[in-house]
Order: C-alpha cells, then sequence, then structure tokens
C-alpha cells in the first residue's frame, strides 16, 4: 500500500465523478470535484441536500469507489486499490463520525469503540478505547450499552470511536445533526477540541453555517460540483 507521503497534502480529488444506477437510468452525484484539503486542516462541507456532500465523504473514505477521476489520501493512491485494501486503508487512517452514531446496539461503548482496532489487529485496543472514552468524558460509561445513553452520550462515543485508532483524516458527516442545540454544541467542541490536540485533518459536511465557519475553510457544493470556497 506504501507510506505516506511527505507532502503536505492529506486529501486530493482530482476531476472526481461518482455515476449511480437507478431506476430512471444513471445518476450523476459528482460531476467534476477538485478538491485539495492540507494535513491538519479542517474543512467544511456546505450545500443544500441532494448537492453530493456525503457521496464526496464516502468517496473519500473509500467506502465508495468513484467512477473516474484521481483519488490520493495521505500518500495512498485509491486508483488500484480493491475494496478490501480500501477498507484496511480506512481502519488504519481514517476515523469517520455519522449523523445516526452507527452504534452496535448489543456491545457496550467500551466494546463499540474497540470494534474498529480489534479488526485491525491493534494489541492495545481496550486501552486504547478506555482513553478514548476518558477523553470524551466517558469513562464512567463504558459497559453501558446504547440505549442507556443519551443522544449526546451516543455521539461522544461515536467519536471516541473516530480518534481511538489515532486517524490522520477524519470524515464527520452531520455529527450534530440528530441532537438538540446544547446537546450539538457540547459534541462540536469536543470534536474540534480532539482534531486540534492530534493534530488530525477535518472534513466536515453540515447543513448548519456556524459550524462550518469554526473550520479553516468552508466548501460550497452544488449539483454535484464544488461551487465556491473560502
Amino acid at each position: 500500500m506504501g507510506a505516506p507521503s511527505l507532502v503536505p497534502t492529506m486529501v486530493d480529488l482530482r476531476n472526481v465523478h461518482l455515476n449511480l444506477e437507478s431506476g430512471a437510468g444513471e445518476v450523476n452525484i459528482l460531476r467534476g470535484v477538485n478538491l485539495s484539503v492540507d494535513r491538519g486542516e479542517s474543512v467544511a462541507v456546505l450545500g443544500p441536500s441532494g448537492s453530493g456532500k456525503s457521496s464526496l465523504l464516502m468517496i473519500t473514505a473509500g467506502i465508495e469507489r468513484a467512477s473516474s477521476g484521481a483519488i490520493v489520501v495521505d500518500g495512498v493512491d485509491f486508483t488500484p486499490l480493491d475494496e478490501d485494501r480500501r477498507a484496511a486503508f480506512r481502519l488504519s487512517r481514517v476515523g469517520i463520525v455519522f449523523q445516526a452514531f452507527h452504534l452496535v446496539p448489543a456491545m457496550t461503548a467500551l466494546e463499540n469503540v474497540m470494534v474498529p482496532m480489534e479488526i485491525a489487529g491493534a494489541h492495545d485496543a481496550a486501552k486504547r478505547a478506555r482513553d478514548a472514552l476518558a477523553a470524551v468524558g466517558l469513562d464512567h460509561r463504558e459497559l453501558h450499552y446504547p440505549s442507556q445513553l443519551s443522544g449526546g452520550e451516543q455521539q461522544r462515543v461515536a467519536i471516541a470511536r473516530a480518534f481511538a485508532p489515532r486517524p490522520t483524516l477524519v470524515l464527520a458527516d452531520e455529527p450534530t445533526g440528530n441532537l438538540d442545540a446544547e446537546s450539538g454544541r457540547h459534541v462540536a467542541d469536543l470534536l474540534f477540541t480532539l482534531v486540534r490536540d492530534a493534530n488530525t485533518t477535518l472534513m466536515l459536511v453540515t447543513h448548519d453555517a456556524e459550524l462550518a465557519n469554526r473550520c479553516d475553510r468552508v466548501v460550497h457544493m452544488v449539483d454535484g460540483q464544488i461551487a465556491e470556497t473560502r
């Protein structure tokens, strides 16, 4: 897979297209996206529903394969990688925070945080998971199940899961979208604190302009394309 590049760019997307089949025919989701994100930079992606924001994150994570174009993340070219090798890359270098938390209901908070590290074969998964839960203020809840946690607490577990493997890139898709205002502010503060302390690159999809403005740069998407960057 190769070592990460020494250049300062973390994400480099060049003329990326994503076309998916639907009952009505082919749908052009991404239409020639070009985006470069520096190491340690935080970038917010704003845009209306259906503009391609979440698809952009899925392409960057290697969850979705681009129809065409070049994708280089942390010095690794995704073009020759099959699904298994992209998944291995994701486990070792990318943390993902979803709007819907995606915790396993039958697992405790500690077990949920441990999962990606155990899959990756980390020998110290339990210790790193405990440290991550402590970092989000949930060390006293590590044996609780998702159903026993509030929405804000579940998202904090999801953030701990994303950061525990010490990723170089964190992708957050509407991380406060399912939370009330107070919980959302708490989760946002926590996310940006962890990003800063770990010097991690962040790509954040949101509808919240206030949240987006906390990032170093804001990218606007319209109809599958980058319309504006500021």
